[in-house]
C-alpha cells in the first residue's frame, strides 16, 4: 500500500492492539456517536476502486468479506463460517453463512463471483487487481486474453464458494479479508452505474454499519448500526461520526474541549503533551520509511561502497528520538515488525542484522573515500526528494546535515507535494527519494516483492539475481513449504541489506489520543486499519 500523504498513513499495530479505557480529561462528548477525527476525506465506497486508508477503514466496517482480520495476525469467520484448503494448497472452499445485505436481500456466493470478476476486469481499472494474480486466469483476464467467466472462482449453490489458484499462496486467507475481495451486488452496481460508491446512498452494505450522510465531497460522514448485519446483536453502540480536520492544532483543540473522542497527534510537541497520559496510544505501523537510490539515472549509486557509506552516515536513533519524537522506531532492516512468527521467532529476529542499518561515521567516511576512488570522482552532487509534509521536511533537513559530513558530498533537498513526489519517484525523476510502504497483508512478501529487478515499485532499479531467485522460490517452488519459504524470505532480506539495495531509516508509529469513555477499538498491523465492531462507550469513565 503506497503512502499518499496522510491518506495512506494507516493506523496499524505490531500485534493488533485492543485499546482499553483509560483515565484522562474530565470533559467528554455527550454524543451517542463516537466522534473520530480523520486527516483526509473519504474518496470512495467502491471496494474495487479504493486505494486509500480512509476508504479502507470505512469499508472494513460497513462491509464484510469471507474472513475478517483478527488479533495476532490471525483471521476469523466473516461471511464464510468455515473454509477448507486442499492438500496442494491450490483450492479453497468457503462455506457461507446465511447473511443479508442492508436492504434485507441475501448475500450469496454469486455476489463474490461477480465482485471478483468486476475487480479483475481491466475496464474497472482497479489498482488492487494484482492481489488476485494467483487466482486461475486472473492475469490473463487483466491482459484481455481470457473471459471474465474463466476466473477461478465459482459458486456451488448459494452458500458455497470454490476458488482455484494457479499455485499455492499461504497468505490467501489474509487477502480475502481485504476490501477488494468483498462481495458486491450486480443489481446494485448496474442500478447506480457511474455513481455507485460515490456517495453513501448509491451503495449497499453487508457489514455491521451503514454509511450515511456522505455526499461524495463533504467533510464528515457517519457509520450507523446495520440491523440487517448477521451479528447485529453484538454491536453495542450506535455508530461513529468521522470528522475531517486537516489542521492538527485545531483537531487537538477540539479533542481538548470534548468535541472529539479520538484524534491523531502530529509531531514531537503534541505527543509530548500526552507523554504521561493513558489517553496516548502509540499505534505501530507496518510502514518502513527508506531511501531509494536511482541506479539507472545516476551511475554513482551503482557503487556498493557509496551506497553503504550513505547508510552508515545516518544516526537513526538520534533521528527518531530528537527529530521525529513521535514514537517512531529506528529501522532494524527493511521488513517491518508486525509479521507473523515462524517457529516462535519474528522475522526481524531471523533476518534482522546490523548490516544496512548501522551508524558509524568513521567507517562511512572510509567507504565513501574508497567509493569515490573507484568511480574516479573527488566530489558528488546529489538531490534528495521527499514530500512537503512536516515530517518530510524534517527528514530531508536531518539527512542533508548527516550526509554532508561525507567529504565531497553536496546534498540539495527537494520537498514537493506528495502526489508529485510519487509521480516523480515512479517515473525515475530523482537521485535519491524517501519512500514508504504499508504492508497490505501480514506476510514479508508484501514488502520484499517490491524490489525484484522488474518490480513495479522498484523505483531505483536496484537489481540482484540472487534476490530475484529467492523471491521466485518463495512464490513458486517453495510456496507450499512453510520452512523453505520462510528461509527464502529471510535470505532475501539479508541479501537486500548486505548489498544496500535500499537504505531503511525508520518504522513509523501513529500516535493517537482516545477519550477514556471509548474502549474496544481494534487496530491491525496491515490492510484495513481498524475494526469498530467491539467498541464500548462508558460515559461514566473519566
Amino acid at each position: 500500500m503506497k503512502i499518499k500523504s496522510a491518506i495512506m498513513a494507516g493506523a496499524v499495530s505490531v500485534s493488533s492492539l485492543c485499546l482499553l479505557s483509560a483515565c484522562g480529561n474530565k470533559q467528554q462528548s455527550s454524543s451517542k456517536l463516537v466522534q473520530w477525527q480523520q486527516p483526509t476525506n473519504l474518496t470512495t465506497l467502491d471496494a474495487s476502486k479504493a486505494t486509500d486508508n480512509v476508504s479502507f477503514g470505512t469499508l472494513n466496517n460497513s462491509n464484510e468479506g469471507l474472513l475478517m482480520a483478527a488479533k495476532n495476525n490471525t483471521v476469523k469467520p466473516g461471511v464464510a463460517k468455515s473454509y477448507q484448503v486442499s492438500p496442494d494448497g491450490k483450492t479453497y472452499t468457503f462455506n457461507l453463512r446465511h447473511s443479508k445485505w442492508s436492504n434485507g436481500k441475501p448475500v450469496t456466493a454469486n455476489n463474490f463471483v461477480y465482485a471478483w470478476q468486476r475487480t479483475v476486469n481491466p475496464k474497472t481499472a482497479s489498482q488492487y487487481s494484482y492481489l488476485f494474480d494467483h487466482i486461475k486466469n486472473a492475469s490473463q483476464i487483466g491482459e484481455n486474453k481470457a473471459s471474465l467467466s474463466s476466473l477461478g472462482v465459482k459458486s456451488d449453490g448459494d452458500y458455497k464458494l470454490v476458488v482455484s489458484l494457479t499455485k499455492p499462496q499461504s497468505y490467501f486467507k489474509y487477502l480475502v479479508a481485504m476490501a477488494p475481495f468483498y462481495p458486491q451486488s450486480k443489481e446494485t452496481v448496474n442500478k447506480y452505474g457511474q455513481s455507485y460508491g460515490t456517495n453513501s446512498d448509491d451503495m449497499l452494505y453487508n457489514g455491521p454499519f451503514k454509511v450515511t450522510d456522505w455526499t461524495g465531497t463533504n467533510d464528515s460522514w457517519k457509520l450507523i448500526k446495520n440491523n440487517n448485519y448477521w451479528n447485529a446483536k453484538n454491536i453495542k453502540f450506535n455508530g461513529v461520526k468521522f470528522n475531517v480536520q486537516k489542521d492538527s492544532n485545531t483537531a487537538l483543540n477540539q479533542y481538548s474541549t470534548g468535541a472529539l473522542d479520538l484524534t491523531n497527534l502530529v509531531g514531537k510537541q503534541q505527543v509530548g503533551e500526552f507523554k504521561h497520559s493513558k489517553e496516548l496510544h502509540n499505534v505501530d505501523m507496518a510502514a518502513p520509511f527508506y531511501i531509494e537510490m536511482n541506479e539507472k539515472n545516476n551511475s554513482v549509486f551503482k557503487n556498493i561502497n557509496i551506497r553503504k557509506a550513505i547508510s552508515l552516515a545516518i544516526d537513526r536513533d538520534q533521528f527518531t528520538k530528537s527529530t521525529l519524537g513521535d514514537g517512531s522506531k529506528p529501522a532494524q532492516g527493511y521488513v517491518s515488525p508486525g509479521m507473523p512468527k515462524h517457529n516462535g521467532k519474528t522475522f526481524i529476529q531471523d533476518a534482522g542484522t546490523k548490516t544496512g542499518v548501522s551508524y558509524n561515521l568513521n567507517d562511512a567516511k572510509k567507504l565513501w573515500n574508497k567509493g569515490l576512488k573507484e568511480i574516479g570522482k573527488s566530489s558528488v552532487n546529489i538531490s534528495l526528494l521527499a514530500d512537503d509534509t512536516d515530517n518530510g521536511k524534517s527528514t530531508t533537513e536531518f539527512l542533508q546535515t548527516s550526509l554532508e559530513k561525507l567529504p565531497g558530498l553536496n546534498v540539495s533537498s527537494q520537498n514537493v507535494p506528495s502526489k508529485s513526489k510519487l509521480t516523480r519517484a515512479q517515473s525515475g525523476d530523482f537521485d535519491m527519494v524517501i519512500n514508504s510502504w504499508v504492508a497490505d497483508f501480514p506476510d514479508p512478501i508484501s514488502f520484499l516483492s517490491l524490489f525484484t529487478s522488474n518490480g513495479t515499485y522498484n523505483n531505483g532499479k536496484w537489481s540482484n539475481a540472487k534476490y530475484d531467485s529467492l523471491i521466485n522460490k518463495a512464490e513458486g517452488t517453495d510456496a507450499n513449504n512453510s520452512n523453505k519459504r520462510w528461509d527464502d524470505l529471510v535470505n532475501a532480506e539479508k541479501t537486500l541489506m548486505s548489498d544496500q539495495g535500499i537504505i531503511p531509516i525508520y518504522y513509523q508509529v501513529r500516535p493517537i489520543a482516545i477519550k477514556p469513555r471509548i474502549s474496544g477499538v481494534q487496530f491491525f498491523p496491515t490492510g484495513s486499519p481498524y475494526d469498530l465492531r467491539n467498541i464500548r462507550i462508558n460515559n461514566n469513565q473519566h
